[in-house]
């Protein structure tokens, strides 16, 4: 399963995401606390997803695990170690056929931040 983390596409295994023993573990968390808990991350290193992939993936496999509609999530800290409630999230679901586009140009190695932001999150839109 595809998951989009800022501007870096996670190929998350399927059958990593929800093993009984964690997913009775996982239920109890609620989605407010997986956003905290991504703004804690983002916090402490605002480039996640391409300096610690591994975080990248657990955080991106729990935000499934409690909203299994959404398959993208960006999270902006304003700056390292800023205060939590700087960190600006959102999230969305994106259509096959962008991601299997964004996922196969990051497999290319052509992928950049200003086309992850114009395919997905807008942000930079003139």
């Amino acid at each position: 399963m595809l998951f989009l983390m800022n501007d870096v596409v996670l190929n998350l295994d399927a059958l990593d995401l929800a093993p009984p023993v964690a997913a009775r573990r996982f239920a109890r968390l609620s989605h407010r606390f997986v956003e905290q808990l991504g703004a804690e991350l983002f916090s402490e290193n605002p480039l996640l997803p391409h300096t610690d992939r591994v975080r990248a993936e657990r955080l991106a496999a729990l935000i499934m695990t409690r909203t299994p509609e959404i398959n993208a999530a960006l999270f902006v800290a304003s700056a390292v170690a800023c205060p939590l409630d700087q960190v600006q999230t959102r999230y969305c679901q994106i259509g096959i056929e962008v991601m299997a586009l964004l996922y196969e140009r990051q497999k290319q190695g052509v992928l950049t931040t200003v086309e992850a932001d114009r395919q997905v999150w807008r942000r930079l839109a003139a």
